[in-house]
């Protein structure tokens, strides 16, 4: 069994900005010459997150609005309380109880399967990497493991 592993960086621009770097993994699946396994996608972050959909531009404006309304940001979150909030804090810390909310709905991780040396998604069927807070760097791994 052969295992390969690579970690990307993604400067998100906002909240709710969706990207798509399914060719970026096709490209490490193509390069690392497994004919047939599994590749992992992983995010690293808790409020930025990783799903399988089609990149249409108005379905992606539906999923801003649909995530907007599951968790609004003007709603009182506990995590938003810093007089009371206590752990996990840094010093530019942010409102941003609604981003992990959102991330309830998410998977931080995407497994698929290798068959051929090809990855298997669907006709529509890409890979994105979801921000659910702000403007940030975030880190995403891919690890392919197979024969």
């Amino acid at each position: 069994m052969k295992i390969s592993h690579k970690t990307l960086e993604f400067q998100t621009k906002e909240e709710l900005d969706f990207i798509d770097f399914t060719d970026q993994v096709e490209k490490f699946v193509d390069a690392c010459q497994i004919k047939n396994g599994i590749v992992n996608i992983q995010t690293m972050h808790t409020t930025a997150l990783l799903f399988l959909n089609e990149n249409e531009p108005l379905l992606l404006e539906d999923f801003k609005k649909h995530l907007a309304r599951m968790s609004p940001k003007n709603a009182v979150y506990n995590h938003n309380d810093f007089t009371r909030r206590t752990v996990n804090m840094c010093e530019d810390e942010c409102e941003n109880g609604h981003s992990h909310c959102n991330a309830l709905h998410l998977p931080s991780n995407l497994v698929l399967n290798v068959i051929d040396g090809k990855m298997q998604l669907g006709q529509w069927q890409r890979i994105f990497l979801t921000e659910l807070d702000r403007s940030r760097l975030r880190r995403v791994q891919i690890q392919i493991m197979g024969e």
